[in-house]
C-alpha cells in the first residue's frame, strides 16, 4: 500500500474517532456501551495505521536495480 493510500485511511479515521466521541459524550446510557465498542476498534485501527505510516516514512525501500 502507499504512503498516500495509507495517510488517507489515517485521516479518514482520526476523523471518524473524533465523531465516535462526540457522539460517545452525548449519548444517552443505553447506547454508550456500543458506541464505545466502535471508539475502541477505531482508535486500536487507527493507531495500527499511524505505526505504519510511521515504519514506512522511517525506513524508506532502497531503489530497484535491473
Amino acid at each position: 500500500m502507499s504512503i498516500r493510500l495509507i495517510a488517507k485511511d489515517l485521516y479518514r479515521l482520526v476523523r471518524e474517532v473524533e465523531k465516535l466521541e462526540k457522539a460517545l459524550a452525548a449519548a444517552p446510557v443505553e447506547r454508550q456501551e456500543a458506541i464505545a465498542t466502535a471508539l475502541r476498534r477505531a482508535k486500536a485501527e487507527r493507531d495500527h495505521l499511524r505505526r505504519v505510516l510511521d515504519g514506512q516514512k522511517d525506513h524508506p525501500s532502497p531503489p530497484c536495480r535491473s
